[in-house]
């Protein structure tokens, strides 16, 4: 079973951190691809444009963000096997950027992870 973890994009990469995935749409600011250390950018499976907007990071908002962005993974389940599957046999660390560690969409993508075979 793949161990699934999450990390700020901005907080140095570490050997524990496995497979790394971005699951951003849009590049975190400031950062470079050398920094990133990335193995994939995964911004298919991030949330889409118009649910980042609503959400605007609003704790607020959270449960519906929470809620549209899992129905918008309901159709992307084939893209998340095949990269649990890339990750498999490693850690996997989901990486964003936002500030917010409790809500952001790491958080339900993990669980997600978690949910698929």
């Amino acid at each position: 079973m793949t161990k699934i973890q999450i990390k700020r994009i901005y907080d140095a990469p570490s050997s524990e951190d496995g497979f790394r995935v971005l699951v951003d749409r849009v590049w975190p600011r400031g950062m470079t691809k050398e920094k990133a250390a990335l193995d994939l950018w995964a911004k298919d499976i991030a949330p889409s444009t118009e649910l980042r907007k609503y959400f605007d990071h609003e704790a607020s908002k959270w449960h519906e963000f929470e809620q549209g962005y899992r129905d918008e993974l309901q159709t992307k389940v084939e893209m998340l096997r095949e990269i649990k599957q890339k990750a498999a046999g490693k850690t996997m660390t989901l990486l964003y950027g936002a500030k917010d560690e409790c809500h952001n969409q790491a958080v339900v993508l993990r669980d997600v992870f978690q949910s698929i075979q």
